[in-house]
């Protein structure tokens, strides 16, 4: 078996080659996001540099489950159907209920495959919260290098705290680590090419599912596991919420997030670097306290969004602009 260090550096280099041919190919082609009223950027700027990792991964998956026999192909299905809806959504978009159906059915296999006899109603509730966590993700890729600085973090911090994650589970934070990496040349502020839906969805189905997998076998504890990517899912939990309390249509495009606000006032570069240093000087000491104390685990989860829950009262996050019409 190829160690995981040699498997990250040969999954990084056939990344960064195919991340060159696939930005030449959309560029070729104009297959560019355009701005809108979502949209943080301001000229059209090619997408779907997610397309690399997700088949990457999705393949060494499919690998894992067919020729090692390492776990249930479903994971894989569960996997490639979102992505390839997300590929799908780039290139013509889709109604939100079809989306909403493949990401339900992809939540359920994955839950399914991963076997971890949970309860019903504990099973029904995670399909809740992986098909939440696959759109909450697609939400906050919005900016420059956030989505991979995010997924970078994760998986440092699983690796940090697991003091390395046996089995399958393992061997893809390696790869995830890796592809995500190669994207992230790319995307790095000012941004070459975008993620698109079949990035974003992806990895956000992906990691939901690590987070349950995790959680459930002991590997890392869910407290430390929702520390890790507690800034994702709290701001656009905080948006969300604020903009149904202020009667906003959910639904509707908008710029309102706590990153977007940051982003608009500070720049791209600036919010994802200022995440990074969040991440790394409070998020990974906190989450290593939950981990290494466990009776302190949530209170850890409730100190280390005390910033998040003043940054998103500061900047306003989910409330309408004097623009938007109030």
């Amino acid at each position: 078996m190829v160690s995981r260090p040699v498997l990250a550096i040969s999954v990084l280099a056939v990344a960064l080659l195919l991340q060159y041919l696939v930005l030449r190919m959309v560029t070729a082609r104009r297959l560019l996001a355009e701005v809108n009223a979502r949209s943080s950027h301001e000229v059209p700027t090619p997408t779907m540099g997610g397309i690399v990792i997700w088949l990457l991964v999705t393949g060494y998956l499919l690998y894992l489950a067919l020729v090692v026999a390492a776990l249930s192909p479903a994971l894989g299905v569960a996997c490639g159907l979102v992505g390839f809806i997300g590929l799908w959504d780039d290139l013509t978009p889709l109604s939100a209920r079809v989306r909403m159906v493949v990401q339900v059915l992809a939540s359920l296999l994955f839950v399914w495959a991963l076997d971890l006899d949970l309860p019903i109603f504990v099973a029904g509730l995670a399909i809740f919260a992986i098909v939440w966590f696959t759109n909450l993700f697609n939400f906050m890729d919005g900016i420059d290098g956030l989505a991979a600085s995010q997924v970078l973090v994760f998986c440092f911090g699983v690796e940090l705290l697991s003091g390395g994650v046996p089995g399958w589970a393992g061997e893809m934070i390696w790869v995830i680590t890796a592809a995500t990496l190669a994207f992230l040349v790319f995307n790095w502020p000012p941004a070459k090419i975008f993620m698109g839906d079949v990035g974003s969805a992806f990895l956000g189905i992906l990691i939901a599912g690590l987070v349950l997998h995790l959680s459930q076998t002991g590997t890392v504890s869910l407290a430390a596991l929702l520390i890790l990517l507690s800034a994702f899912w709290f701001d656009a939990t905080y948006t969300l919420c604020v903009r149904i309390a202020t009667g906003q249509s959910f639904t509707e495009a908008h710029r309102s997030h706590l990153y977007q606000r940051l982003a608009a006032a500070k720049g791209h570069l600036w919010t994802t670097c200022a995440f990074l240093a969040f991440a790394s000087g409070w998020i990974l000491p906190l989450a290593w306290l939950s981990q290494r104390y466990p009776d302190w685990q949530w209170i850890c989860l409730v100190i280390c969004i005390c910033p998040l829950v003043f940054l998103c009262y500061r900047y306003r996050a989910g409330a309408r602009q004097p623009r938007e019409g109030l």
